[in-house]
This record gives C-alpha cells, structure tokens and sequence, in this order.
C-alpha cells in the first residue's frame, strides 16, 4: 500500500475517533461548524505561515494578550523550513517561545481548550493541536474580603480567577507535599475545578470518595458555582440547616484548614474557599481569634460563642417568661412589657424575624449613594413609628435587635441561617406548649446538631464526640501555636 493511502486510512481512523487529522482544511472545516466562526464575534481564527507551512490559530477575543500574540506571530513567521523538526513534540518542547505548551488530538479538549481561552495552533501535515496557555482572564484586585475582615493581619482576598487563588495558597505553603488537583464538571460548563490538600496529612480514603462524586456527577452546568457543587457533593440530609462546608475568601485562613488535614475545594469564577470536612467547631474559628495573643483570642472565642448561645435562646426564653410573669424574679420585673400589648407577643417576633430579612436583602440591592439616608428613614419609620403605633412593644424591639446585630459575630451565613431556624421552631413551640415547647424545641435543636455528619460521615461535635480532651481544649481555647505540633 502506498504512503498516501496508508496516511488517508489513517485520518479517516482518526475523524472516526474523535481525533484530528494531518490535513489543515479538514480540521479547519471541523472547527468552524462546531464554533460557529461565523456567529460568533469573539472566537477568531488567523492564518498564518509557519516554515513555508500553512497554519491556522484560534482564540478568544479578551482572553489573550495582544503582546504575547505578537511575539508568538514573529516567531511563527521567523521559522525556515530547515528549523522545523519532523515531529510535532520537538517544535513544542524545543523550539516554542512560550512556557505552557501541550499536544492535544482529541476533538473535544480541544474544543473545551479554545473555548476556555487557550490559544490553538493547527498546522498542515500535522497531526496534534499546539495549545499555548497565553491566556489572562479580566478580574478585580485581591482585595481584603468585604465579609471576612479581620482586625490584624493579611489584607488579601481570593478572586474569582482560580489560577490566582492557588497562587495565593502557594504563596503561604511552600512545601512539595501541597498538591492542586484540577478537576472539571458540567457538560456546558465545563468548569475548572481545583482540589487542594496536603498530600501527607489528608485522609486519603475521604479524598479518593470525594474525587470519585466529582467525577461522576451528571450535572450540565455549575450555575451557582460551590452551592451547585455542595448540592451534589453531599444529597443526604437536605433538611438539616447545619452546615457541611466552611466558606471563606482568605487565603490565609484556606492555609491554615489546608495544614490540618482538611481539603480546598476552589472553583473558577468564584472567589471563595469550600473547606471540608468541618463540624460546628470548625465553622466557629475565625482568623482574629489567631491574629491576636493567646489570651484575646480566647475571649473572642468565648465570647462569639456565648453570643450565638443567646441569639438561640433570648427571644424563646423571654417569650416564656412574659407567658408566665409570676416566673419572674423580683431583680428582673424591669423585662416585664409596660405598654399594652395590641398584637400577640408571638406574631410580633415572627413579623420582626421575618422583616429583619426582608431589610437585609434591601441592604444588598440599595445603591450605595442611596444607602445613608434610607437608613435614616428605616430607622425612623420601623423604628420609632411601628413602637407608636402600637404595632410592635418596644422590648420586642430591644430583643429582636439585639439577635439581629449578634447573628453578625460569626461570619458564616449559613450557620446564622441554622441558628434563625431552630429560633423559630422554638418560638412557636413556646407559644404553644409552653415550657414543654421550649424543651421539646431545645431537643430538637440538639439533634439537629448531634445527628448531623460531615462530608466525610464523621460526627459532627468532634473532639466533643467522639470525645479528644486536647482537641476539645485547643477548639475552645486559643493556645500557643508551637503546641499544636509537640
């Protein structure tokens, strides 16, 4: 069989796997079609001439940077015929002028390159795709987080460029033993996903499992980013409010989870960390309780604590107690409402419960500009006015402000949310039943939080139980750090 006949069998072995052929037009043709060249203005293709040979790129308009383009172009243009090897892997390894260069073939990572923003160079007689990683993506300065600020320390935040959050992890763990696994997910999105962990501290068992769920997750596209993710990470147990994943924008404290064993979960366009798997006294650790001395981080500790305590049980407590007046001590007959009360104690703590949120999520879409003299106007009008009316006692007020502000100690929203829930469920069980229904809502709420398992299938209160006198004591105290690795 002739040399030219045995090349034509073997494109057509190619196209009938999915992999290119040697012939420029050929593939030329296959990529217009599925790019839709001519639909779509931003995906380019240039031709060009490589050592007398016809060659095609495509790219990405606003994903590659116009001066290594032209420095990759006079090159291309500088190349002899005697400069180019007879092999593909020798102009990528030896000769081009760029750092991240690989060899593709196959039709659909290639696809998934160009549209990702990796420049694709296609050159006649030759068999593999050069896909040159040029590309910089648009995004915003790293930026200390606007939720997770700290009194003292690092000042840097994660971006929603993920090539720059494992970066910024880098920067603080030097060690050959961290490893950034990429992943991807979403058959439309396609959407980069990094594992990060370190490779002689983590459990390898969860993680071999993690990656496994990954890997086979049947989902089109991540649109809401990690919820998406989480949702299909963990399905069992949706009803309990109690979170299962930590979130955070600092790189500092995603290297500090990092160095206790625990994985990063970073996706691409979002600018947070998942950390997993975490219990409840992971999710209460902030990075101030770090950056100060031993002995005020313990009273910050101590005292978010104590404060998620009472957001808990102030208003179900004081409930009761107003059921129940003759339960009053003399010291405390001040709590007692002098007002008459027009609406049911109840309904007022659901209704404020309820409009807290709803002024929260004014808060989000109110323009700045508009933000000072609308809360002057909340303040007077929700504020003085709803008590005047006879709407609301002005102890309801105090109460539900206080719970308002306090859910604000701890930065985990989710968290917050649990904490709202089960708040709620005691409010009405208290209305209803009393004391019973204050104990039988404590009840529920201890399960909620006994039951509940990590990610990993671990109890939730860990070092509570399973019982770690030396954990728990490090989870409730801020120790020295030097103590941590004796």
């Amino acid at each position: 069989m002739e040399e030219k006949e045995i090349k034509g069998v073997q494109e057509k072995e190619d196209a009938a796997s999915g992999k290119i052929g040697s012939s420029l037009f050929e593939n030329m043709q296959y990529f217009h079609d599925k790019l839709q060249v001519d639909k779509n203005f931003d995906i380019i293709y240039k031709m060009t001439l490589v050592a007398d040979k016809n060659a095609s790129i495509y790219f990405m308009d606003g994903f590659v940077k116009d001066t290594i383009m032209q420095k990759l172009m006079e090159y291309f243009y500088s190349i002899t015929p005697e400069d180019l090897p007879e092999d593909s892997h020798g102009l990528s390894h030896e000769n081009m002028p760029y750092v991240e260069v690989d060899l593709l073939d196959d039709k659909e990572e290639i696809l998934t390159n160009i549209l990702s923003g990796v420049l694709c160079l296609f050159i006649d007689g030759y068999s593999k795709c050069f896909a040159i990683d040029c590309r910089t993506y648009p995004m915003r300065s790293v930026q200390e987080p606007e939720k997770d600020k700290v009194l003292r320390g690092s000042r840097d935040g994660f971006v929603e460029t993920v090539v720059f959050n494992t970066a910024l992890i880098r920067r603080r763990i030097r060690s050959p033993k961290l490893v950034m696994e990429m992943l991807k997910a979403g058959n439309s999105s396609q959407s980069d996903i990094v594992l990060s962990y370190m490779d002689d501290r983590v459990d390898k068992k969860f993680l071999a499992e993690l990656k496994k769920r990954i890997e086979n997750m049947k989902v089109d596209a991540l649109t809401m980013n990690q919820e998406s993710l989480a949702e299909c990470i963990y399905r069992r147990k949706w009803y309990n409010p109690f979170p299962k994943f930590k979130y955070t924008e600092r790189p500092d404290a995603t290297a500090a989870s990092i160095l206790e064993g625990k994985i990063a979960i970073l996706i691409d366009n979002s600018p947070a960390a998942m950390i997993l798997p975490v219990g409840i006294f992971d999710i209460l650790e902030e990075a101030d309780d770090f950056y100060f001395p031993p002995v005020t981080g313990t009273y910050l500790r101590v005292t978010r604590f104590c404060i998620s305590v009472m957001t808990l049980f102030l208003t179900p407590v004081w409930l009761l107690l107003m059921q129940n007046p003759e339960w009053i001590p003399g010291s405390l007959e001040f709590i007692k409402i002098s007002d008459p009360v027009n609406v049911p104690l109840i309904a007022q703590l659901l209704i404020l419960e309820f409009a807290i949120d709803g002024l929260k999520l004014a808060a989000i879409n109110t323009p700045s500009m508009l933000t000072t003299p609308l809360s002057v106007i909340a303040a007077l009008v929700v504020g003085e006015f709803s008590v005047k009316s006879g709407w609301f006692n002005s102890e309801t007020m105090l109460y539900m402000a206080f719970v308002a502000i306090a859910n604000y100690t701890q930065a985990s929203y989710e968290l917050g949310y649990a904490l709202k829930f089960m708040r709620l469920i005691m409010l009405v069980l208290t209305a209803i039943f009393g004391i019973y229904g204050l104990i039988a809502g404590v009840i529920i709420s201890m399960l909620f939080i006994a039951l509940n398992k990590t990610v990993s299938g671990k109890s939730y209160l860990y070092p509570l139980i399973p019982f770690s006198g030396r954990q728990l004591a490090r989870r409730l105290f801020r120790v020295r750090i030097s103590h941590y690795y004796e």
